[in-house]
């Protein structure tokens, strides 16, 4: 399977020390269920392809669901085979129209019918799409993995053409890196138990700030003052200790010097007010130093976790107001590329708006989201969630780990990016920002693409070359993929 070796030589990022992580050396058998109906020709099945070419020790084994739908639903027998022989299944599709294809849509009905035995086995998922509602697709394939009990282990939303770029080839990689090590550590720790410890620990560790909105512990002198306020806050801070026992039990875990903020103890004078004071040199109306108090207390930080309690499904007034506050860095996202995790104390499952914000949340912002640790209401954290989330996120510190945002974040940052060009003259600091990141990519004209698009129209509106091409469009369409995996295989 993937060893150390093979990541080193993978274009592992130099120069930042991390802890030690080790692979288990065993063939991966995976299983690609291809759901595009274009079959070989599918654009995203070349990405699988890309990948197969670095990593040697896995098997892929690919059936075109896709194009094969009716052969499958007659006989399920050879894919209901190669289901149970898998070690991981990899859903690899376009997004069609806010879904999967009908096609795999339909393999799946097929697979649940089946009675194929599978429960406990990985699964992934790779997809291409213009970014339109990615999102959905994703969780309806997460949603008939669970009903199926496959542990799903991440998925990389690319765009069309991201294998043609170098920074698309890379996330790819990336991905694939990360899926392995996810799956060695959740077969270290079985089905219910805590991620195996590193073999051979290396001595560093990074920075890590926790923020979170702790009751404090009520003071004696305040039952003689006020009997009322005192069991008020007898009551707030007995509320928290679950969420106290999580933060105790990630510090313990976390390869990482960590550092607890609590809100409760910064003299907020107020919430944002709106007035862009702060447009233009990033301070804050309130003299309170929050502006100060954010930039070095916080954002210098390797990662960040969020701890809080569901209250009134929110994270709560004061983290709500920690983010308002957070304009004095405009439209800013100055904390990209740091992981972020969450410890919650609540049900999430009874929480889809608060689950939908924490994803958006990280995907906007450019933070990989590392991973949520939750008691689900219950008085014990199920077991090894929260050393899941600890190794995710070294891991994530380690290896600088970003994959390709999705709607959310590619869809909200170009909301951003169109407000900030029309407001460039006030928002200065945002727009020197998006200008350096390379934010502002608006459609651009583009004659020599236009017209080749006019002449591949003009060709398909003629009945006679239609004839002639047939079905060899998408062939067509793969030309430039083929030479990425020329020159993949020469690298591999």
């Amino acid at each position: 399977m993937f060893t150390q070796e093979t990541a080193d030589a993978q274009a592992k990022p130099e120069g930042r020390p991390g802890i030690s992580i080790k692979h288990k050396e065993k063939d991966m058998k995976i299983l690609v269920l291809n759901g595009s109906p274009t079959g070989e020709n599918s654009i995203t099945l070349q990405t699988v392809n890309y990948i197969g070419e670095f990593f040697p020790d896995c098997t892929f084994d690919v059936l075109h669901v896709g194009a094969r739908i009716r052969l499958y639903e007659n006989d399920f027998s050879e894919a209901k085979a190669a289901l149970e022989a898998a070690d991981l299944i990899l859903f690899c599709y376009p997004v069609y129209t806010f879904l999967v294809p009908a096609q795999l849509h339909r393999f799946i009905e097929l697979m649940k019918e089946s009675g194929a035995e599978i429960a406990g086995k990985f699964a992934a998922q790779i997809t291409t799409s213009l970014h339109f509602y990615d999102v959905t697709a994703h969780r309806f394939i997460e949603g008939n993995c669970a009903d199926m009990g496959l542990r799903s282990l991440g998925v990389l939303s690319a765009d069309m053409e991201d294998l043609l770029h170098e920074k698309g080839q890379k996330e790819a990689l990336d991905f694939w890196r990360f899926v392995m090590w996810s799956a060695d550590q959740e077969a270290a720790a079985g089905h219910a138990g805590s991620p195996a410890a590193d073999p051979e620990p290396d001595a560093w560790v990074g920075k890590l700030v926790i923020v979170t909105d702790l009751a404090p512990e009520p003071d004696e002198s305040l039952r003689a003052a006020d009997e009322a306020a005192y069991e008020k806050a007898l009551l707030d801070h007995a509320a928290d200790m679950p969420l106290r026992g999580m933060i105790r039990a990630f510090r313990a875990e976390a390869p990482f010097k960590t550092k607890v903020v609590n809100l409760r103890e910064f003299p907020f004078k107020g919430g944002c007010l709106g007035c862009f004071h702060c447009a233009s040199d990033g301070t804050c109306i309130y003299q309170d130093g929050f502006d100060e108090f954010l930039r070095k207390k916080i954002q210098r930080a390797d990662a960040i976790v969020y701890a809080y309690r569901v209250k009134d499904h929110s994270m709560g007034y004061r983290m709500k107001l920690f983010d308002d506050r957070q304009f004095c860095n405009g439209h800013r996202t100055v904390t990209m590329g740091r992981p972020v995790g969450y410890l919650v104390d609540g049900d999430l499952s009874a929480e889809p708006n608060l689950q939908m914000l924490m994803e958006a949340r990280a995907q906007v912002g450019g933070n990989f989201l590392a991973g949520i640790a939750s008691t689900g209401g219950a008085e014990a954290l199920p077991a090894g969630q929260i050393e899941r989330l600890a190794r995710t996120l070294a891991y994530a510190v380690k290896y600088e780990y970003q994959p390709p945002k999705n709607f959310y974040g590619v869809g909200g940052l170009k909301i951003f990016r169109d407000l900030i060009w029309q407001m460039q003259g006030l928002m200065k600091e945002d727009h020197r920002f998006y200008k350096a990141h390379g934010f502002y990519d608006f459609p651009q004209k583009r004659a020599g693409r236009m017209l080749a698009m006019y002449l591949v129209g003009g060709m398909m509106g003629s009945k006679t070359l239609q004839k002639k091409i047939g079905g060899k469009m998408t062939e067509g369409m793969l030309l430039p993929y083929r030479k990425v995996l020329e020159k993949a295989r020469r690298k591999g």
